[in-house]
């Protein structure tokens, strides 16, 4: 059993929202005043929907992956399905529809099976990663106009192999995938 924690939240002085771009993102700065009295006059807080993703296993055992092209990095890679959660969308929808969207795989049983923190320095959001199994390809993707996405389908052989070989460089692609692999070798 390990040590709970005791909570010790800063006190916010001053709020001001200095960007709002769309419904993607949104940063605030605050003045804030930690437990011991030491103030900070400018921290900064981005604040963006919560995120999915999707661990999709096929009925025949296989993993749905994508790949796409990210901008920021300027290079293709490897992912799991994700994407944000729209508004009056609970978690488990969100990852169902966008499953079904990038890849056209739905059906099976799902479970949430991770929670993850992209950054609590200074993001507000949470990414909620579903274990999909059983899944069947029932239709053709449906993507917008900004995607261009790829279906992978792959043996877990080939996912674990490229994780080793760093080539799933999303943490929070990453994280869930190894903890995947961690419970089920030893399930083995």
């Amino acid at each position: 059993m390990y040590p709970k924690l005791t909570n010790r939240a800063w006190k916010v002085l001053k709020r001001e929202n200095i960007l709002r771009i769309g419904p993607w993102l949104s940063v605030r700065q605050e003045c804030v005043e930690l437990p011991n009295g030491t103030q900070i006059p400018t921290w900064f807080v981005m604040e963006f929907p919560d995120w999915i993703n999707v661990i999709a296993i096929t009925k025949d055992g296989q993993m749905v992956l994508v790949d796409q092209y990210r901008h920021a990095l300027g290079e293709t890679h490897y992912e799991l399905v994700a994407g944000v959660i729209d508004a009056g969308e609970s978690p488990l929808e969100a990852a169902k529809r966008e499953l079904s969207e990038e890849t056209g795989y739905e059906g099976g049983e799902w479970r949430l099976f991770m929670t993850l923190s992209p950054n609590p320095t200074n993001h507000n959001n949470l990414s909620y990663t579903f274990l999909a199994t059983g899944v069947e390809r029932k239709r053709e993707q449906h993507q917008e106009a900004t995607e261009d996405i790829h279906v992978d389908v792959m043996q877990p052989e080939q996912v674990l192999e490229m994780l080793r070989d760093g080539e799933i460089i999303q943490a929070l692609h990453a994280a869930p995938l190894w903890r995947y692999f961690a419970e089920t070798s030893l399930q083995k």
